[in-house]
């Protein structure tokens, strides 16, 4: 029975409320939610519109920065490259230059190095020319000497001896063969 007052109730106020042509409109709470809503959204809304356009802007700017920054950067990167690319190829020349420069002086130094030592080997074959030219001439004296010694001697022999035209032959050719065997 309570159910049928209450269904009752509701029917009473839902006709009351047609009768005077507003009544179920005003009593409904989404109505006042949607009012607040639509209020706060003209008075609060611009200035949120314009906090969140700010924000964004302000993110947009530092992006912006960033990227000019990031820019830079690579232009210095990209000039430091060039640099260190410029050096590089400076140092390779100036390797190639060194080194050059060292196989010459190598070469110079080799052809003096072989001219210095035909020069020593002209002066110690002449050297030895030399020794050989003084041996051969004191060999000469010697074998003068003793020829000189030898014919003084034999002089001497036939002197004493009173000898023959053929005792004095045969003493002359045994003293030139007795020269021979003295001498080697």
């Amino acid at each position: 029975m309570e159910t049928e007052t209450n269904t009752a109730t509701t029917e009473q106020a839902t006709d009351h409320g047609a009768e005077a042509g507003h009544g179920p409109i005003l009593e409904n709470p989404e109505l006042y939610v949607v009012i607040g809503f639509l209020i706060f959204v003209v008075f609060v809304g611009p200035k949120v519109w314009k906090m969140i356009v700010t924000g964004l802007d302000q993110r947009s700017m530092r992006i912006k920065g960033q990227l000019d920054e990031a820019q830079k950067l690579r232009d210095e990167a990209q000039a430091l490259l060039n640099e260190y690319q410029r050096r590089q190829k400076e140092a390779a020349q100036e390797a190639e230059g060194i080194l050059a420069a060292a196989k010459e002086s190598a070469a110079h130094h080799t052809k003096d190095a072989m001219a210095a030592l035909e020069a020593s080997m002209a002066r110690r074959e002449k050297q030895a020319l030399e020794k050989i030219a003084q041996a051969e001439a004191h060999a000469t004296a010697e074998v003068r000497r003793e020829a000189v010694e030898v014919a003084t001697a034999a002089t001497r022999k036939l002197r004493t001896q009173a000898l023959t035209d053929d005792r004095a032959t045969a003493l002359v050719d045994q003293s030139i063969k007795e020269l021979d065997r003295k001498l080697h």
